[in-house]
C-alpha cells in the first residue's frame, strides 16, 4: 500500500525539462566586438599590401559568426575601405593617416575576411579585396573644376616623375635615390596645364654625386639597410613653367613581427619587392598597373599556418552583396508591419554599419 501511495505522489509532481540555452543574439556592425574585428582585418589588409597606400575602414557592411565550439568562433566581415594619403612604405600609424577627401578622386576599397576567435584572440585566416576609383562622373557632378586621377603609365606622368626626380638628385648632397611606383597622378587643363605626381624612392648605395660617373652601378641598399620614401611633384606647363619637387625619406624600418614566421614569410612584408636581376622598372610600374589609375588591392592571402579546414575559400559561405541586401529590405519591411505603440522609434537595422567618412 506505501508503495501505491508513493508511485502516486511521484506521478503528480511536476517533471522539470532542461531549457536550451538561447542562442546569442546577433552581432551588429557596429558592435564593438564587431569593430575589434574589423580593426584586426584592416592592419592584416595593410600589412600585407605591396603597392600604392594604406586602407582605412569606412563601413563594416557585414557580420557573420559562426560558432565552432567554446570559446571559438569563426567570422566572417565584408568591409568597405577608403584610401589614405599614407604611402604603403610610410611608418605613420593608420590612426594617423589622412583619408583623402571626395573630390580628390578618392578610391575605395572592397574587403571579405575570414577570422577565428579563439579564447578572446583574433586572427585572419584569408582574406580578398579589390578597389577602384569613383567614377569621374561623380567627382565632376560634385567638383567641375577637380582635376581627375591619370593613368599611371601617362605619358605626361612618366615625363613630370622623371623629371623630378633628375631634378632632386642633382641638387642632393645624399643618397641617390631610384624609382619605386608610382602611386597616383592628376592632370589640370585649366586655367593652368598642371601635373601633379606622387612616387615612391629608395635610396641607393650611391652618393648623388657618385651616380653621375655610373648611374647604372647604383642599386637599391639591401633589405637590412633599406631606406624608403616618397615624393610628390607639381610640374606647371602652361602659361608659364615650373617644377616643385619634395621627397621625404623615412630611414630604415625593421618590420614589426604581427604574423608568426614561416618559410616565404619575408614575401608578405609590406614594402618593395625587391627587383630580380633583367627585370625592367624604369617607368616604376608593376605590370598590373600599366594602363590603370590606381593600384588595386587586389589581395588574395590564406594564412599558410591555418588548417586546411579554417582557411578554405572565403566566399564559399558568405551570402552575395545582392542577397544580404534583399534579405535587410524585407526583413525592415516585415518589421515595419508589426503594429507598435505610439511614440515608437524602429531601431536601426544591425548591417550595414555607419559611415565613419562619406560614401562612395
Amino acid at each position: 500500500m506505501k508503495a501505491l501511495v508513493a508511485l502516486i505522489l511521484l506521478v503528480q509532481l511536476p517533471i522539470h525539462k532542461a531549457v536550451p540555452a538561447a542562442p546569442p543574439a546577433p552581432l551588429g556592425c557596429d558592435d564593438p566586438e564587431s569593430e575589434a574585428a574589423a580593426e584586426v582585418a584592416v592592419n592584416h589588409i595593410n600589412g600585407h599590401s605591396h603597392h600604392g597606400y594604406k586602407f582605412a575602414l569606412n563601413r563594416i557592411e557585414d557580420i557573420r559568426v559562426v560558432p565552432q565550439g567554446p570559446n571559438n568562433d569563426i567570422i566572417f566581415l565584408e568591409l568597405d575601405l577608403l584610401e589614405t594619403k599614407c604611402p604603403i612604405l610610410s611608418p605613420t600609424p593608420l590612426a594617423n593617416c589622412t583619408v583623402r577627401s571626395f573630390a580628390e578622386h578618392a578610391v575605395e576599397g572592397d574587403c571579405d575576411v575570414k577570422l577565428q576567435k579563439v579564447d578572446g584572440t583574433l586572427s585572419v585566416l584569408a582574406s580578398k579585396c579589390h578597389s577602384h576609383a569613383d567614377s569621374s562622373e561623380d567627382i565632376l557632378k560634385v567638383c567641375p573644376d577637380c582635376p581627375l586621377l591619370a593613368r599611371l603609365n601617362n605619358t605626361e606622368v612618366l615625363e613630370t616623375v622623371s623629371a623630378a626626380l633628375n631634378d632632386y638628385n642633382s641638387k642632393t648632397t645624399d643618397s641617390y635615390l631610384r624609382l619605386l611606383e608610382i602611386g597616383r597622378a592628376k592632370i589640370q587643363y585649366h586655367p593652368a596645364h598642371v601635373v601633379v605626381t606622387e612616387f615612391a624612392v629608395g635610396a641607393t648605395n650611391c652618393s648623388a654625386e657618385e651616380a653621375k660617373a655610373n648611374v647604372g652601378a647604383c642599386q637599391l641598399l639591401p633589405e637590412d639597410q633599406s631606406n624608403f620614401g616618397f615624393c610628390t611633384a607639381v610640374m606647371v606647363k602652361h602659361p608659364s613653367q615650373d617644377l616643385q619637387v619634395d621627397c621625404q625619406l623615412y630611414g630604415h624600418q625593421v618590420p614589426a613581427m604581427i604574423f608568426p614566421c614561416f618559410p616565404g614569410y619575408s614575401s608578405l612584408l609590406p614594402g618593395v619587392t625587391y627587383i630580380h636581376p633583367g627585370q625592367d622598372t624604369s617607368a616604376g610600374l608593376a605590370p598590373s598597373a600599366v594602363g590603370v589609375t590606381n593600384h588595386n588591392l587586389a589581395l588574395v592571402h590564406n594564412n599558410p599556418v591555418a588548417s586546411e579546414s579554417s582557411s578554405s575559400e572565403i566566399l564559399r559561405s558568405m551570402l552575395s552583396p545582392k542577397s544580404l541586401t534583399k534579405r535587410a529590405v524585407a526583413e525592415a519591411a516585415q518589421h515595419n508591419k508589426v503594429p507598435h505603440p505610439v511614440g515608437f522609434v524602429l531601431p536601426p537595422p544591425p548591417c550595414p554599419g555607419k559611415i565613419r567618412h562619406f560614401d562612395i
